[in-house]
């Protein structure tokens, strides 16, 4: 579930235009989240919701 979160998220930046920097602070006051993510951090729980959740009102914005 972790790679489809993760293809999730650079989705997301792309359509956003967002640095992974900024995306992973915004989330969960981490900038290095996405980079960590990529070298196969797993996260716990509540992160990975609150990422979710963060991708769905991004997504929503983000309307091409």
């Amino acid at each position: 579930m972790q790679g489809n979160l993760l293809f999730a998220i650079e989705v997301g930046l792309l359509r956003a235009g967002m640095a992974p920097s900024r995306f992973g602070r915004e989330v969960a006051g981490d900038p290095r989240l996405v980079f960590d993510l990529r070298r196969g951090r797993q996260l716990r729980l509540g992160t990975e919701t609150r990422v979710r959740q963060y991708l769905s009102r991004l997504s929503k914005e983000c309307v091409l």
